[in-house]
């Protein structure tokens, strides 16, 4: 019987999914003006243990920004993002594209600032994150990925340390 109820409730948990879907990745890093070329960055040069050290780091950080968005705390929640990334998702080009999103207009919601955003599309998609891998892109910039239980392999986030912080960028 509860193998009907969770069989019968999952379709609906994937209609329910939201605008903000990771992103299948093609495995193919590309470069962005702070970190320099990607290209020259060799993923090898990376240790072991600085991969598992990092890897535990990003695991962390996703684990707090799932509470803060659960929180719906969202000053928290700017307070992981790159200035890049916060002045795209704040730009009126990019909220009016993502108000065109099906599921928003169905809603009648108009996004008119990164607040809006945060409210109507993050907190009801990023809440339950998990990061199952990592891939280093430069020294100090990685993918945080999740694998589905089909084995797809999702991009969650794209994350830069600077300093002793770990940033959401683009």
């Amino acid at each position: 019987m509860r193998k009907c109820i969770l069989y019968s409730f999952f379709p609906l948990v994937l209609v329910m999914s939201c605008l903000t879907k990771p992103a299948v990745d093609s495995g193919q890093a590309q470069g962005s003006g702070s970190f320099g070329t990607v290209e020259d960055f060799d993923p090898g040069s990376i240790s072991e243990e600085k991969f598992a050290s990092t890897k535990a780091e990003v695991q962390r950080l996703i684990e707090n920004l799932n509470q803060i968005i659960r929180a719906r705390d969202y000053e928290a929640w700017v307070s992981h993002l790159g200035t890049e990334y916060f002045a795209e998702k704040n730009s009126p080009a990019y909220l009016a594209q993502i108000s065109e999103q099906p599921r928003l207009k169905t809603q009648k919601i108009v996004l008119n600032s990164a607040q809006d955003y945060f409210t109507h599309v993050v907190v009801p998609s990023r809440a339950n994150d998990r990061v199952d891998d990592i891939e280093f892109v430069s020294p100090t910039r990685v993918k945080a990925y999740t694998v589905t239980a089909n084995g797809q392999r999702l991009r969650l986030y794209d994350l830069e340390n600077s300093g002793n912080a770990w940033k959401i960028i683009n």
